[in-house]
């Protein structure tokens, strides 16, 4: 049996002062899932205050368990940085994956940081303000370049 080459994992992303919005294309596994959590892990450290992460699952063409593991990888680091994390525009093919291996209500589930803003009364950016959005393409790769920044 052939299979068909992977689609690089292409993201996306636009930010606000409390919210970044990263849009997936491509497959999200074994040979591109350290790419998310990479550039996750740049995210969170270019916007310390950071209040919602959403990712645009839209575009994604599949995702295998690698992929799965990325997203509880970047779940584990939202929740430490006390940011909530969104799965947008899930495809049957993801929820089918998070649902068969038991993880759809611990990544669709309000983290620490949204329960805290709760508690104090705050309200998390769900988008977009403060300014207006920047837009930006994440090098598929470390490259050496500048982080992303707001």
């Amino acid at each position: 049996m052939t299979s068909l080459p992977s689609t690089p994992l292409g993201l996306t992303y636009s930010s606000s002062h409390e919210a970044v919005r990263v849009e997936l294309t491509g497959d999200l596994d074994h040979l591109h899932a350290d790419l998310l959590v990479d550039a996750v892990d740049r995210l969170l450290a270019a916007h310390p205050g950071l209040r919602d992460l959403r990712l645009d699952c839209t575009g994604l063409t599949s995702v295998d368990s690698s992929g799965l593991s990325a997203l509880l990888m970047v779940r584990r680091r939202t929740d430490k940085a006390g940011a909530g994390l969104h799965l947008d525009g899930r495809t049957v093919q993801l929820d089918r994956i998070l649902e068969i291996t038991g993880t759809l209500g611990h990544l669709t589930a309000p983290g620490p940081g949204a329960q805290a803003l709760r508690r104090t009364g705050g309200g998390a950016c769900g988008g977009p303000a403060r300014g207006g959005p920047a837009e930006d393409s994440l090098p598929a790769a470390p490259s050496g370049g500048p982080e992303p920044s707001a």
